[in-house]
């Protein structure tokens, strides 16, 4: 037997890992590993906890060999993973889905508030001496409080948010999704439009959806110029979703107020320009990073395991529910 971790973790999920298959568990310490030294880290696995660093090619699954019963990935979005060669294999696949909605739900708001009160450009210019008294022009920001929210992807996440915007802040809700939710209409008086029709009335955009080729650079040129001038957009999906050497165009050119991102479309590198500019916030993939979500996170990702590879039953969040479980 041989079940591995390709990076550390919170050890709730570990102590599970331990408990069960003792000196049969791997981890690998340190920084993510290179294409290669993962192909060599997961020989003979016949079970991989991996993270969205871990790219999982029909490669790396047929290094693993023809013992792999599941991969299970500590994060909600799958695009780091093959899931069509998996499945052939009868590999099974699982996700962490459910457990970071509050976490990410309150980064999209702390990104809001902080690039709509101006947050980061103040602290640089307390903390620069430049503060001589108060000023009535000084960081003019908007009020949140009666705005309009669009959200682009009514998932678990895109839902919460909107949520805490319409209780919080008594905002009007629009939203775009590729399927209408009258549950949510009906409770949030939230208003359903093509992406076209959100953009162009949403003082606040918050992007929610998952990687897909469909949502590759879904926000580009076109769509930053249909926004108000007075928006402010945020992104705590996936870097991809948008273009953005076309954001930086925006943001220096004020087609858009401003923008809050926590992925990046070639992370972990930034698109050249964008770091210099101080009307958009930047935080290192961290939405999830609370306490609670990541210790859920690692548990529930751990016990995938356990259950497929001990218990012989199905787990939770499997993916692909067509394979069987060996």
């Amino acid at each position: 037997m041989k079940v591995v971790v390709t990076r550390e973790i919170p050890q709730n999920g570990l102590e599970l890992l331990k408990k069960q298959f003792g000196e049969d568990l791997t981890i690998h310490p340190g920084d993510p590993m290179s294409d290669p030294e993962l192909k060599a880290f997961v020989q003979g696995a016949d079970a991989i906890l991996c993270l969205l660093t871990d790219k999982i090619t029909p490669e790396v699954l047929g290094s693993a060999g023809s013992n792999l019963k599941i991969v299970a990935n500590m994060a909600v979005g799958l695009d780091n993973i093959d899931i069509k060669s998996a499945t052939d294999k009868g590999v099974v696949i699982t996700n962490t889905p459910g457990v970071l909605t509050e976490a990410v739900g309150e980064h999209a708001l702390a990104l809001l508030m902080s690039v709509a009160r101006r947050i980061v450009e103040s602290d640089k210019f307390m903390r620069t001496g430049k503060f001589k008294h108060w000023e009535p022009l000084m960081f003019l920001g908007p009020q949140l409080s009666g705005k309009t929210l669009g959200i682009v992807g009514l998932g678990r996440i895109g839902n919460y948010f909107a949520k805490i915007c319409k209780t919080a802040f008594d905002m009007k809700i629009v939203y775009y999704d590729v399927q209408r939710n009258d549950a949510f209409e009906n409770e949030f008086s939230a208003a359903y439009s093509n992406l076209d029709g959100v953009l162009k009335v949403s003082d606040f955009v918050s992007i929610h959806v998952p990687l897909l080729p469909s949502t590759h650079h879904l926000i580009s040129e076109k769509e930053l110029k249909i926004m108000k001038p007075t928006a402010i957009l945020i992104n705590t999906s996936r870097g991809p979703v948008i273009d953005e050497v076309a954001l930086v165009k925006a943001l220096k050119e004020k087609w858009i107020d401003g923008a809050g991102l926590d992925v990046f479309e070639f992370e972990p590198k930034l698109t050249e320009g964008l770091a210099e500019l101080d009307n958009v916030i930047l935080t290192p993939h961290t939405a999830s990073a609370t306490k609670e979500a990541r210790n859920e996170m690692s548990r529930l990702a751990a016990q995938s395991i356990v259950d497929v590879i001990v218990n012989k039953k199905t787990p939770e969040n499997i993916v692909n529910k067509d394979v069987q479980i060996k």
